[in-house]
């Protein structure tokens, strides 16, 4: 038998941000035909944040009326000081369902990327500082009531996505079709600019997809032009935890040694992916079932441990890479309970890291003013073939627990109410502890 011991005694620490993802709810309030929504169950997970990337591929969000600066500023040769330049609803209408979920936006400044054989909207932009003025005006919309628009205190703004993709000299490269030097121009200057406007904010990017060297060369680049970079976000799909968390550190380690020790680390895409090519179908199976909901448990518990500020779930848009609700019927799948057992964790208090864990066994544990606790716990290896699991889980007091299971049987589902915490865990789940009044 093993044991997952907690020492409550011990000074707590507030939990990160750990709940955030890629995607609102899918839900309609205007008028239409079709009447699916998951949004009581979106609600339900208390999703943190919502970044805005992709959602203009999806007609639930407002497909290509929304999000991206080529769809609410459509004309570039127009006047950027002018609201009539602008095409706003689509996009406010999914935002404000959004914050009708209780989610805040993190707002993606740039285009989703484009898989078609000609590129169009991922080119560079002709004039840099007008791609500025634009954005700034889409802040000044959402945040300050411009063009008819709101009061939101939308307060991430990240410049573009995954410019390092695709190699410099590819043939056609889906997110960024400029050079690199282009893109340190559209950096610099959209984020001097929108940091000079709106100091309070927390201007960001540039949402790095892989390459690690050019990481460091955008990092001494934009330290040598005097950039500001409120956060680094960047994105790791992997198999296991340990590779997010050594990521993690190698992108805390870069940022310091290039003098940006204030600058928040954000993991704005993460999934769970074997392979690009020979596992990829069995990569996307993994996501759709229990296996992907350790995965995206155990993720969620070792972030906690690591230099990442925020961690973004890929996605809960209606995509492949949606463990959380189904394509069709829009119902909780098995990804789904590690965010709503997350979103319990996050109202409970404090959290205690626990004092000793086995390997491959991934905890988050949390007590509220009145003492009781409630622990998140997952059992997770990459194997297949991994055996059901003996464990005593030991929180140092007596107590009545619920105990709620996911796993290939089971989605969310009580299964004891013990005093006993000698538990046969099976491979690939999550649990769920809850301590009784």
């Amino acid at each position: 038998m093993e044991t997952l011991r907690f020492d409550l005694n011990g000074p707590g620490r507030p939990l990160k941000v750990l709940n955030a993802t890629n995607g609102g709810p899918w839900h309609k309030r205007h008028e239409g035909d079709q009447k699916r929504s998951n949004l009581d169950a979106y609600c339900a997970a208390r999703f943190s944040y919502s970044r805005n990337h992709d959602s203009a591929a999806h007609s639930i969000y407002g497909g290509p009326y929304s999000y991206d600066i080529s769809c609410i500023f459509p004309d570039f040769d127009a006047d950027p000081d002018d609201p009539a330049s602008y095409d706003f609803a689509c996009t406010d209408e999914s935002i404000l369902i959004c914050l009708e979920a209780g989610t805040q936006t993190f707002f993606r400044l740039g285009q989703t990327i484009e898989h078609q054989i000609r590129k169009h909207a991922t080119l560079p932009p002709r004039d840099v500082h007008k791609w500025a003025l634009i954005c700034e005006h889409i802040i000044r919309h959402y945040n300050e009531g411009w063009a008819d628009g709101f009061n939101l205190g939308i307060r991430y703004w990240e410049i573009w996505n995954e410019p390092d993709l695709d190699p410099e000299n590819a043939p056609s490269k889906r997110t960024w079709g400029g050079t690199f030097a282009q893109f340190l121009d559209l950096y610099e200057t959209a984020a001097k600019h929108l940091k000079a406007r709106f100091p309070e904010l927390m201007i960001g990017g540039p949402s790095l997809a892989h390459n690690m060297d050019w990481a460091e060369a955008f990092l001494a680049a934009m330290r040598e032009r005097g950039v500001p970079i409120d956060f680094f976000s960047w994105h790791i799909y992997c198999s296991e935890p340990a590779s997010m968390a050594r990521k993690a550190r190698q992108i805390r380690r870069m940022l310091d040694d290039h003098g940006y020790t204030r600058t928040q680390s954000i993991l704005d895409e993460w999934n769970y992916i074997k392979d690009w090519i020979d596992e990829f179908t069995y990569s996307l199976t993994v996501i759709h079932g229990a296996k992907g909901a350790a995965f995206t448990a155990a993720c969620m518990c070792a972030a906690q441990n690591t230099p990442i500020d925020m961690l973004m779930y890929y996605a809960t848009i209606p995509h492949v890479f949606n463990g959380v609700f189904d394509y069709y019927t829009y119902e909780p799948l098995h990804g789904y309970y590690p965010f709503l057992w997350f979103g319990e964790l996050s109202a409970s208090g404090l959290e205690f890291p626990a004092a000793e864990q086995p390997e491959g066994v991934y905890s988050l544990c949390c007590v509220d003013g009145c003492g009781r606790v409630t622990a998140m716990i997952a059992c997770y290896t990459d194997s297949d073939d991994a055996p059901e699991r003996e464990l005593y889980i030991d929180f140092g007091k007596k107590g009545i627990y619920e105990v709620y299971l996911t796993d290939r049987v089971h989605r969310g589902e009580l299964t004891a109410v013990t005093d006993t915490l000698t538990l046969h865990v099976p491979a690939q789940s999550v649990i769920l502890i809850k301590e009784r009044e």
